[in-house]
């Protein structure tokens, strides 16, 4: 059940499922209250390999991991393509330029580092490499990241269940339960692919950090309606859910354990950039 889950018809290409992409500010508000923050060891890996502390978030939400690496001492520009999300990140201090990342202009802006937490299965494939590379100054990093979480079986099966009947005809009805790492994983590795063809990086890295988080009834509650399954659902079908799911916590005792794992593919631009600071 992982938060980076799209809703859409061809699962290959998420990135043109704008109305799901652009979903997740219907509760903007409820989105950053309930969605987990990053490791703070990936942040920092990250700001320690690159050349500066100028960094560009792509599809930067309510800003969650922007707002980490402003606490890192960096200085961040979001590209966020919802209104909604852009306005809420505003409000808690940072920069935000409304556009989707294949749309944006960036004007000879150059950056240390490009991020994109959770966001860049939204980006056009044969598009997003290319941009990142075209925006960073030589030796700049791109980060891509986000994290995976199954929850456990006995909270996962009842979760999958109550979506099979409530929303049959959704993509998400045919999914398992849960779903192994490597699947993940194999994600992570396309997009490593990605960077290669574009012969603009060098040889791109897997990151990996394992953590934990517990949650009563209501916060996985409040969570639920955020991930990309379930912000298009009408109210009862999304009522039924989660009645569900609060039944199954009830019985493990009104709360357990998640068990996350934050991927990240990165890798170092090579070669000439512009020159214009950010």
């Amino acid at each position: 059940m992982p938060t980076l889950s799209p809703k859409q018809p061809d699962p290959a290409r998420p990135h043109q499922a704008r109305q799901t992409a652009e979903s997740f500010g219907a509760d903007a508000r409820r989105y950053d209250q309930a969605r987990p923050g990053y490791p703070d060891d990936l942040v920092a890996r990250v700001v320690a390999g690159s050349p500066g502390p100028v960094v560009l978030d792509v599809g930067c939400g309510t800003g969650i991991a922007a707002r980490q690496f402003q606490a890192a001492g960096c200085a961040v520009l979001g590209i966020e393509p919802d209104p909604r999300m852009a306005d809420l990140a505003r409000s808690r201090g940072l920069r935000v330029e409304v556009a989707t990342f294949e749309a944006w202009e960036p004007a000879g802006r150059v950056f240390d580092a490009v991020v994109a937490a959770q966001s860049w299965h939204w980006v056009d494939p044969a598009v997003g490499a290319v941009k990142a590379a075209e925006v960073l100054r030589p030796n700049g990093r791109l980060a891509i990241f986000g994290h995976v979480f199954e929850p456990p079986a006995e909270v996962a099966e009842p979760f999958a269940a109550a979506y099979r009947r409530v929303a049959p005809d959704s993509p998400f009805a045919r999914q398992p339960a849960r779903r192994p790492l490597e699947t993940y994983q194999a994600g992570y590795a396309r997009v490593a692919d990605a960077l290669r063809e574009t012969e603009r990086f060098d040889e791109p890295e897997q990151w990996r950090f394992d953590w934990e988080r517990s949650y009563t009834r209501d916060q996985w509650l409040d969570l639920l309606p955020t991930t990309g399954g379930l912000t298009r659902l009408r109210p009862d079908q999304l009522a039924g859910i989660l009645d569900a799911v609060g039944h199954a916590i009830d019985a493990l005792g009104g709360r357990f354990t998640m068990r996350y794992t934050t991927l990240a593919t990165t890798a170092v631009r090579v070669g000439a950039s512009g020159s214009a600071a950010a």
